[in-house]
């Protein structure tokens, strides 16, 4: 079962983001990843503990972030398919859990506009899509609520 942990607050994140996937481990999970501005994404494949062996720990200054456990539903349980997912910019970052019926017809659409994507997941599109909302002149909101259609 999936689980996200997001922070914002006047806290260094990257503790209190680590902190909750370790408690929402108990869900089961085949993979974690988080995202701090600043600071690239960091994916595993496995337990929490492999996401903390690959981070550099306490570098982040960074005030908010989210973290995702993934069950897989779409695309293999690997680290390129571990959320967050980022859109062509690397500016926006989802985690998602559920599933996107439609996924195939909007990540082909996508694709035919330019998008290229490196994941198998169906969250990825959610980024892109969003992407797409704010090079148009929307706001974030607007590009979110537009996405959700």
């Amino acid at each position: 079962m999936c689980g996200i942990f997001a922070y914002t607050g006047n806290r260094k994140a990257e503790p209190i983001l680590l902190e909750g996937l370790s408690l929402l481990e108990y869900r089961g999970y085949d993979s974690a990843g988080i995202f701090m501005p600043g600071s690239p994404a960091v994916k595993a494949k496995g337990a929490v503990a492999e996401l903390k062996e690959k981070m550099n720990l306490g570098a982040s200054v960074a005030k908010s972030g989210i973290a995702h456990l993934r069950w897989a539903t779409h695309g293999e349980p690997t680290e390129v398919n571990a959320h967050p997912h980022a859109d062509c910019t690397g500016d926006i970052y989802v985690a998602h859990n559920g599933i996107v019926e439609n996924f195939r017809e909007l990540k082909a659409g996508l694709i035919e506009r330019g998008h290229t994507f490196k994941s198998d997941t169906d969250t990825e599109i959610l980024a892109h899509l969003i992407e797409e909302g704010i090079t148009a002149g929307k706001s974030f909101e607007d590009s979110v609520i537009d996405m959700l259609k």
